[in-house]
């Protein structure tokens, strides 16, 4: 072992008149701790925010939607088996989107209308948990067993604010209906309620119509006609290639969008906001730092008599900094590793933490009628981990510094004056 290795770890362990210098090293240690556990945890909440609301978002809808340039798609049977040709898509559906008015009773509420092939809709969509009833009778021979009220599919919060329940029979109100002589009239047709989905997003639970893609076209006059293709992909970080893949392939007028590309404002705040509270609590260890800066100085005047004692020994000046700068990062090092463990440990295991608090304190941390979360999401990410780790060693590295270059500058004779 290298003799500045020796006496750096030697001097944090502080004597007995040094007892202050050992109480800077211990609050050091839990300052970077404290700050590394909090970056870890914030950030595999975040990232498990992320996650959960991606899955939502891409529940009810597709990677990519595939339109067409000057309305809707005729042949799009034919447009489907071009689109199997392409590697890396693994399903896709018609679909007719459409808005409206739901009405029960006295209660009105606006609706988007979405047309789907029950058949194969589902290998691309996913509407979560159906409360009552099931989207297979939107094709079924129970499902439409009066033809003079079509089935329908709707969300578990529009359901509530209308008040209905499976078999209910409702009435939808398209504003822009059939031309007359005397103008515009409104087509008023009645439905029948034939299952309530959860899809944990308040927005589609609040909203959103699923329509048996026959009842949709006749209801808004599309004829044989589609609004667009949805398509599932294999990963859905690779929906911009084939996206640019279909396009090229099938040539103008048809575009194609991708999940990224509708909710580009949405992800770009979340990674806006994790980078934040990446700086925000990074001042945490930027704070342990500064105590290192006093306890390293605190040292060196401490070790005055030693560092000449030293130098007179011929240590040269790269020895006596790289001492004091091995105590800094032994210091980062002991804090951030208790840090990572503690950080991880806690968001390996945040179900069972948040649990416990919340038997402890008494209250929820997540109430489920306004977050629509059961559970506090956490997912870790290694490249967040090693990017915490690197930056907390940098900080303790660069507080070390100027200690270290201090002590290195000492003059033996001038510290050695009045001893």
């Amino acid at each position: 072992m290298r003799y500045e290795l020796l006496i750096g770890m030697r001097y944090l362990r502080a004597k007995r008149k040094q007892t202050i210098i050992s109480i800077n090293t211990l609050i050091s240690t839990i300052g970077i701790f404290l700050g590394v556990a909090a970056l870890i945890i914030v950030l595999a909440v975040m990232n498990g925010f992320e996650g959960e609301l991606r899955e939502k978002i891409l529940g009810v809808n597709s990677h990519i939607v595939l339109m067409q340039f000057g309305g809707s798609i005729q042949d799009y049977h034919q447009v489907m088996k071009e689109l199997e040709e392409i590697k890396g898509i693994t399903a896709s559906t018609p679909f007719i989107f459409g808005q409206a008015m739901l009405k029960k009773r006295d209660l009105v509420s606006g609706i988007v209308i979405r047309g789907i092939d029950p058949e194969n809709a589902l290998s691309v969509m996913n509407v979560g948990k159906m409360v009552e009833g099931s989207i297979a009778l939107l094709a079924s021979d129970e499902g439409k067993s009066d033809e003079s009220a079509p089935p329908l599919v709707v969300g578990k919060e529009l359901a509530h604010n209308l008040g209905v329940h499976k078999n209910d029979e409702v009435e939808i109100l398209l504003p822009m209906g059939t031309p007359t002589p005397m103008g515009t009239v409104p087509r008023l047709k009645t439905f029948r309620i034939a299952g309530i989905f959860d899809s944990g997003f308040y927005e589609y639970d609040s909203t959103l119509v699923l329509m048996a893609l026959e009842d949709s076209q006749e209801f808004l006059s599309m004829g044989t006609a589609v609004t667009g293709i949805g398509i599932k992909v294999d990963h859905v970080y690779q929906s911009d290639t084939i996206a640019d893949a279909i396009e090229n392939k099938l040539g103008y007028p048809f575009w194609a969008r991708t999940w990224m590309e509708m909710n580009k404002n949405l992800f770009s705040a979340l990674k806006l906001e994790k980078r934040v509270m990446f700086i925000i609590l990074s001042l945490i260890v930027l704070v342990a730092a500064f105590n290192i800066v006093i306890t390293l100085i605190m040292s060196v005047m401490e070790k005055t008599k030693d560092i000449a004692i030293l130098k007179s020994m011929g240590a040269t000046a790269c020895s006596i900094m790289k001492i004091f700068m091995i105590q800094g990062l032994v210091i980062g090092f002991v804090g951030t590793l208790l840090g990572c463990l503690g950080g991880l440990l806690i968001a390996f295991n945040l179900e069972e933490t948040v649990s416990f608090i919340e038997s402890f304190f008494g209250f929820k941390v997540l109430p489920e009628d306004v977050y629509y979360l059961s559970e506090l999401p956490s997912k870790v990410n290694l490249n967040d981990v090693i990017v915490i780790v690197i930056v907390t060693m940098a900080i303790c590295f660069g507080a070390s510094i100027y200690p270290a270059w201090k002590a290195s500058r000492l003059d033996p004779a001038e510290a050695l004056r009045y001893e």
